[in-house]
C-alpha cells in the first residue's frame, strides 16, 4: 500500500513542491531540476491543431493507428482502448548489434539481425479498466494535439466523463499517463508492465520494474508506478493494482547503459538503468502531476510555437470529420482543397521532430516507433536518402537545434567508421574498393547502426551524403561553434576522396580532350550497373569540397589542404545532358541504364539538396536535362519517393506538379498500399503488408515549405511555387532560410504583401517575389519588414 489519499492527492496536484528531479533526455543519466511553471499554457482545445478520432486504435494496427509521443529518447505509441489500453514504449538505444567489422565472402559487411543488428521494442504498458467495456460507453474521443503535445482519451459511462492525457516529458525524461473523471466515479483497474525478451517483471508498492541484458552486453531496464488519489493501490503479483481512485497517475520511464562514447564501446559502466529508471520515475511522482504537465508543454511549445503556418481556410464540414475520414475525403474529391488539413501534415512533420530528436540518438527509418522488435531493415539509419530526408524539415521549421542528434552521432561514429575504412574498404573482395590502392578517412555502408557498424553493400558516397546534411544545418544558423564540432567529420569525409578519385580522359562536344577527375567503381543508389564517374558521386565530391573550403576559412585552419581540395574541385567531371534520351546523364553514357520511374533521384542530387544546378546560373540545356529527368521517373512513386520529387519540381517553379506530388504523399494508404495511415505516418508497401517509415513525413512536410520558400546563399525566394489551391491567402512565421535568417511571410490573391527578415547570424541577402528584387542589409538580432513592389 502507499501513502495515504491525503498525501497522494498532495503529489498528484503538485501541492506537494517540487521535490526531487533528475530530469534531461540527453544520455540516459541524471540531470539537474528543470524550472518549474506555476501551471500549463495550454492552447486552448478549440484553437489547437489536433489529430482526432471516433474509436480505439487497434492493437494488431498500432503502428497505422496508434498516436505517437516522444521526448527524443523515449517514445511510445499509444492505442486509446478504455477497458485495455496499452503504450508501447521504446528509447532509441534500444539495439542489438555491434562493429559488424567482419566482411562475407564478396568484400560487403553483412546486414543481418546478429552483427549488424536492429532496432526494437522496450516493452509494454498495459492499462486494464473494470467496467469500461466497449458497450459501456459513448460519446468516445480519441487525439493527439499537436499545439500542446498530449495525446488524450475521452468518453462517457453514464453521468461520468473519463478522460486520461499521455505526453513524454523532455525535462523530466518520462512518460505520464493521469486517468481522471468528472460528474462522479472512480478508477477500478490494473497497470502490467511487460518486456519483450522473456524478463520478469517484480512489483512492490506501487511499482513495478524489470532490467534485462542483451546478447551485445547492452544492459537495459524499464520501471513504472503507480499513485492514486483516494481509493487504494496496491500489487497483484506483477502488476500493480488501483481500486475506487478519483484520479490515476502512471509515471514510465526506461533506458540502457548505452553511451556515445566510442573510447567505451558505447557503453556507460556508471549507469545502472533499473536504478535509474526508478529514480526519475520517483521524482517525477515527487513533482505532481500538474507539474510535470506545465513543464512538458512550456517546454514543448518553446519549439512548436516557433513556426505558424495558414494555408487558407477549410470548411466546417471538412472541419467536423475525424482525421481518417478527412485524409480520405480529400483523396476522393482531389478539386477541394482541405488547407487545414494540407497545413496539419507539416505541423505533424514538426511535431515528429520534436519528439524523435532532442539530443540523444538522430531518428532512424521509424523514427523512435516501432511496434515490435523485427522491423524492416532492422529500422536502421539508410545513408543514400532516408537519414538525410528526416533532417530536411528541421531547419525550415524553426527546429534547428533538434538537427544536433545527428551531428553527435556522426561525431561519436567517426572513430569506428574511420578504424573500419581503414582496415576493410580496400579489401580485394570490395567490388567499390579505391582502385588507387590508397585509402584515407571514412566511408560507411548502405546501413549503419548506433556502435559504428554498416551493414549491407559499402557506400562510397554515403560520407559526403551525410556531410551535406550537417552542413545544411550551418548554413540555417552560420553557428561557428557547430562548424567546428563537425569539420573532423567534413574533413575525414574529404580525406577519404582525395583518395578515392581517378583520372581519365573525357571528349568534348567539340571534339577536344580533356582530363577529368572522376569517382571510382560505385552504385547509383539504388539501381542500374556499377560503373565509374556516376552523377550521383561527383555532385556529392563537388558539394563536400564546396564545404572544406568554405569550413577552412571560416575556421581560420587547413589552408594548405584546403587549397588542394579546391585543385581537385575544379577537375571533377561533372554530369552532361544525353544526347539520347534529354535527360542529365545518370551514369557517364548518354543510354538508361537503369529503370526510367525508379524511386530514387540520385542523379539530381545537385538540384536537391544541392545547389550547384539551379535555374539562376545553370544553362538552359542543363535545366531542361533536369525537368525531362524528373518528366521520366513520374509523379507516382513511394511517399518519400514523391516528396523529393515534389521538392524538385518547386525548384523548377511548376507549382502545381509540387503540390500534386504533395498530395500523393497525403493520400490513404488502402489495400497495403502506399501512403498516409490513419494516424498520418507514412506507410511504405512491401506488397502483402505495410511498413512505417518516417523520412515521407518529414520530406512531405519540407516540400510544403519549399513551395513557400526557396533559400540558398545569398537569395531568399518567396513563393516561387504557390499552388492555386493556397493563392487566395495564408501566412508562415518563424520560416527558416540558409544564410543566417528566419522569416515571416504573408500574402493575398498569390502576392506577397508582407515579409519579416530577421537575423540569426546572417548579414545580407536579395529578397525576391516573382520579378522584384532587393538587396538587404540586417544586423544579427535584428529585423527588416518589407512590402515587395513598394
Amino acid at each position: 500500500m502507499l501513502e495515504s489519499s491525503r498525501r497522494n492527492f498532495l503529489r498528484l496536484t503538485g501541492a506537494a513542491g517540487a521535490g526531487l528531479a533528475l530530469a534531461g533526455a540527453r544520455p540516459f543519466a541524471a540531470h539537474a531540476a528543470p524550472a518549474r511553471p506555476a501551471e500549463a499554457a495550454l492552447v486552448p482545445e478549440a484553437e489547437a491543431t489536433t489529430l482526432w478520432y471516433r474509436t480505439p486504435a487497434r492493437e494488431d494496427q498500432i503502428i497505422r493507428e496508434g498516436l505517437p509521443i516522444g521526448n527524443g529518447r523515449l517514445g511510445a505509441l499509444a492505442g486509446g482502448g478504455p477497458a485495455e489500453d496499452v503504450v508501447y514504449l521504446t528509447d532509441g538505444s534500444f539495439w542489438t548489434g555491434g562493429r559488424n567489422d567482419t566482411l562475407q565472402s564478396d568484400g560487403q559487411l553483412p546486414y543481418d539481425s546478429n552483427g549488424f543488428g536492429s532496432f526494437g521494442l522496450l516493452a509494454q504498458v498495459r492499462i486494464a479498466l473494470t467496467g469500461h467495456t466497449p458497450d459501456a460507453y459513448t460519446d468516445y474521443r480519441r487525439a493527439l494535439d499537436l499545439s500542446n503535445g498530449i495525446v488524450s482519451v475521452r468518453y462517457r459511462i453514464g453521468r461520468t466523463t473519463y478522460r486520461r492525457e499521455l505526453y513524454a516529458s523532455h525535462p523530466d525524461d518520462v512518460i505520464v499517463l493521469r486517468l481522471t473523471r468528472s460528474g462522479g466515479g472512480s478508477h477500478t483497474g490494473a497497470v502490467s508492465l511487460v518486456g519483450t525478451h522473456g524478463e520478469v517483471t517484480t512489483a512492490s508498492g506501487g511499482r513495478a520494474s524489470f532490467a534485462g541484458t542483451l546478447a551485445n552486453g547492452l544492459r537495459y531496464a524499464a520501471a513504472v508506478t503507480v499513485i492514486g488519489v483516494g481509493g487504494r493501490v496496491g500489487v497483484d503479483g506483477a502488476k500493480v493494482t488501483f481500486e475506487d481512485c478519483r484520479e490515476v497517475l502512471v509515471v514510465i520511464c526506461g533506458g540502457t547503459d548505452y553511451s556515445r562514447d566510442a573510447a567505451r564501446d558505447f557503453r556507460d559502466p556508471a549507469v545502472d538503468p533499473l536504478a535509474l529508471a526508478r529514480a526519475k520515475v520517483a521524482a517525477a511522482v515527487g513533482v505532481g502531476a500538474t507539474e510535470l504537465l506545465a513543464t512538458h508543454v512550456t517546454d514543448y511549445r518553446r519549439l512548436y510555437d516557433r513556426m505558424r503556418l495558414r494555408l487558407g481556410e477549410s470548411t466546417p464540414v471538412q472541419r467536423a470529420l475525424d482525421t481518417w475520414s478527412r485524409v480520405a475525403v480529400r483523396y476522393t474529391d482531389p478539386s477541394t482543397p482541405d488547407p487545414e488539413l494540407e497545413a496539419m501534415y507539416v505541423q505533424f512533420g514538426r511535431y515528429l521532430t520534436i519528439t524523435g530528436s532532442r539530443d540523444r540518438l538522430p531518428m532512424n527509418l521509424q523514427g523512435i516507433w516501432v511496434h515490435n522488435n523485427n522491423p524492416d531493415w532492422y529500422g536502421d539509419y539508410h545513408t543514400d536518402i532516408n537519414i538525410q530526408m528526416n533532417y530536411w524539415l528541421a531547419d525550415p521549421a524553426g527546429l534547428g537545434e533538434c538537427t544536433q542528434a545527428l551531428a553527435d552521432y556522426c561525431v561519436s561514429q567517426l572513430p569506428v567508421w574511420t578504424d573500419v575504412t581503414r582496415r576493410l574498404f580496400n579489401d580485394p573482395r570490395n567490388r567499390f574498393r579505391n582502385t588507387s590502392g590508397k585509402v584515407a578517412g571514412w566511408a560507411v555502408a548502405f546501413s549503419t547502426n548506433i556502435y559504428g557498424g554498416s551493414g549491407w553493400a559499402w557506400h562510397p558516397s554515403g560520407n559526403a551524403w551525410l556531410c551535406n546534411s550537417l552542413w545544411r544545418h550551418y548554413e540555417y544558423s552560420l553557428d561557428r561553434s557547430y562548424l567546428a564540432k563537425i569539420y573532423p567529420v567534413l574533413r575525414g569525409a574529404a580525406e577519404f576522396w582525395q583518395a578515392r578519385l581517378v583520372p581519365t580522359t573525357v571528349t568534348e562536344p567539340d571534339g577536344t580532350t580533356r582530363e577529368v577527375l572522376i569517382d571510382d567503381t560505385a552504385w547509383s543508389p539504388e539501381h542500374g550497373p556499377d560503373a565509374k564517374g556516376i552523377t550521383y558521386a561527383q555532385e556529392l565530391a563537388w558539394d563536400l569540397f564546396q564545404q572544406i573550403r568554405i569550413a577552412a576559412e571560416v575556421l581560420g585552419r587547413d589552408a594548405e589542404f584546403a587549397a588542394e581540395v579546391t585543385d581537385l574541385q575544379a577537375r571533377l567531371y561533372l554530369p552532361r545532358v544525353s544526347p539520347k534520351t534529354g535527360w542529365l546523364e545518370e551514369w557517364m553514357s548518354p543510354e538508361n541504364l537503369g529503370e526510367t520511374t525508379h524511386r530514387h533521384l540520385s542523379p539530381l542530387i545537385g538540384f536537391y539538396p544541392g545547389d550547384r544546378i539551379n535555374t539562376d546560373t545553370s544553362p538552359k540545356p542543363l535545366i531542361d536535362g533536369v525537368r525531362a529527368l524528373l518528366t521520366a521517373r513520374g509523379m507516382d512513386s513511394y511517399g518519400w519517393a514523391c516528396a523529393w520529387r515534389s521538392l524538385c519540381w518547386s525548384r523548377l517553379k511548376h507549382a502545381e506538379n509540387a503540390y500534386q506530388l504533395y498530395l500523393t504523399v497525403l493520400r490513404p494508404s488502402m489495400n497495403n498500399g502506399n501512403g498516409t495511415s490513419a494516424n498520418l505516418f507514412d506507410m511504405y508497401s512491401q506488397g502483402s503488408y505495410t511498413i512505417f517509415q518516417i523520412d515521407a513525413n518529414l520530406g512531405g512536410a519540407t516540400a510544403a515549405l519549399e513551395m513557400l520558400l526557396y533559400s540558398r546563399p545569398g537569395v531568399i525566394e518567396l513563393l516561387p511555387a504557390l499552388p492555386d489551391a493556397w493563392a487566395d491567402r495564408g501566412e508562415v512565421t518563424g520560416v527558416g532560410a540558409r544564410g543566417g535568417f528566419e522569416v515571416d511571410l504573408a500574402w493575398r490573391a498569390g502576392k506577397v504583401t508582407s515579409v519579416t527578415i530577421r537575423s540569426v547570424g546572417g548579414t545580407e541577402t536579395e529578397l525576391r517575389a516573382g520579378g522584384w528584387r532587393r538587396r538587404i542589409t540586417v544586423q544579427p538580432g535584428r529585423s527588416v519588414t518589407l512590402t515587395p513592389g513598394r
